[in-house]
């Protein structure tokens, strides 16, 4: 346990901020699923709109550093290349 009123303030704000981290990622892992679903459901047009809105929310994510730059060009690409290869199916 903390000793110092120092050390307890930053065990309290480090609660916070994983209980707000962990809802980011939640968000994040939704927007991933949503489009997915989406692309399993095989409406191009639908999934192409849900890919737009899920893209804006894994770039505001990576910014906020919950996760690293590179697996949101990951994500990204990936769920695109699924919409493309939707075309030739």
């Amino acid at each position: 346990m903390a000793n110092s009123a120092q050390a307890r303030k930053r065990a309290r704000q480090a609660v916070k901020a994983r209980a707000h981290n962990a809802s980011l990622r939640s968000r994040l892992r939704t927007a991933i699923k949503a489009v997915r679903k989406a692309i399993v459901g095989g409406d191009k047009a639908a999934a192409q709109s849900v890919f737009r809105i899920s893209e804006s929310t894994i770039d505001s994510i990576a910014d906020k550093k919950i996760i690293h730059k590179n697996k949101a060009a990951r994500h990204k690409s990936r769920l695109s290349a699924a919409i493309k290869a939707m075309a030739a199916a």
